[in-house]
């Protein structure tokens, strides 16, 4: 029983300053500061003969109702509520690694230094907490040109990554290469701008690999050109052993809102009618098939499923999380 004359307070301040009973010195409780920074994110994961990881370059924070199109702040709220979020939503950038046999994949390179400090950018500091290095890349699978995806190609002006053969689709090329298409099309020109920042150099060293439609652009590994969101947006489709899983690129941004609305488009889309179709022709079959997801801006590792709704819509549903030694 505590005297009511110490209490609680009290009783706290006389443990932190008890004597240390070997060298009779008075001792204080160790204090420690509040950790300021995530640690590097990394998820390893397989797929058939495939070693998967999953990196992190940070989040951004999004205000969606100034975003999202083809839909009302009344119910980007509602839904935001319904899924325990507010606005404005941290939004991850996902990256992914594919040890595919002899070649190491990297699946788009995050943001770089193109969206400002603070806002992603941790793609080197979550290779190396991965055991990777940069020059070890053979091969980068860009699934569109917006900055948040080719932005890490080009870091204080150096290529990054200069063992890398750069697969992207043509029709993306074709656009974003062309400052043109951006009063052609009112498109912004910042656009046309951070694209050539990034990809011109590696094109112009013979770093740069043209795929349209559908290709195989690694061994194992499918492009597939699925225009909406840009001219050349891509899914690639890694397949081994049977088991396969398809990177998406942005065919969602919000998914609290794009998964029960996937009509719901964003000021991004280049075609937004087009990129509304394809969204939700993709999550049908998905859902279909159980067909493993890899998506760069849901919640880190942005590794699931997307299920059907009874009611219309769609859910994705994280995978397991598993961190175990696995045979």
């Amino acid at each position: 029983m505590i005297p009511s004359r110490i209490g609680l307070a009290g009783l706290a301040l006389m443990m932190a300053c008890a004597e240390n009973p070997t060298t009779g010195e008075a001792q204080t409780k160790p204090s420690f500061e509040k950790p300021k920074l995530q640690l590097p994110g990394v998820y390893r994961f397989d797929v058939g003969d495939f070693h998967m990881t999953a990196l992190s370059d940070g989040t951004v924070p999004q205000d969606l109702p100034s975003l999202l199109t083809n839909t009302t702040p009344e119910e980007i709220d509602r839904l935001l509520h319904r899924a325990y979020l507010t606005n404005p939503v941290e939004v991850s950038i996902n990256v992914f690694v594919i040890e595919a046999g002899p070649r190491l994949v990297l699946v788009d390179t995050g943001a770089g230094e193109l969206l400002g400090p603070g806002n992603g950018g941790k793609l080197v500091s979550s290779l190396s907490a991965a055991g990777f290095r940069p020059e070890q890349i053979t091969d980068i699978l860009i699934t569109h040109a917006h900055p948040d995806h080719c932005g890490g190609l080009v870091v204080a002006s150096n290529n990054a990554f200069v063992n890398a053969t750069v697969h992207i689709g043509k029709p993306e090329v074709d656009f974003f290469l062309n400052p043109a298409n951006s009063a052609a099309t009112g498109y912004d020109i910042q656009f046309f701008e951070q694209a050539a920042k990034m990809l011109k150099p590696y094109v112009d060293a013979g770093q740069v690999s043209l795929f349209t439609d559908t290709a195989e652009v690694v061994p194992g590994i499918t492009g597939s050109v699925q225009p909406g969101h840009t001219p050349g947006s891509a899914f690639f489709i890694a397949e081994s052993q049977g088991e396969t899983i398809t990177f998406v690129g942005d065919i969602v941004h919000a998914g609290a809102v794009q998964f029960p609305k996937p009509n719901v488009t964003i000021v991004y889309d280049v075609d937004s009618n087009t990129a509304a179709a394809v969204r939700e022709q993709s999550f049908s079959v998905f859902a279909q098939q159980r067909a493993l997801v890899g998506a760069p801006h849901l919640p880190f590792p942005g590794i699931g499923h997307v299920r059907a709704e009874p009611e219309g819509g769609f859910v994705w549903v994280p995978v397991e999380y598993t961190n175990r030694q696995v045979n």
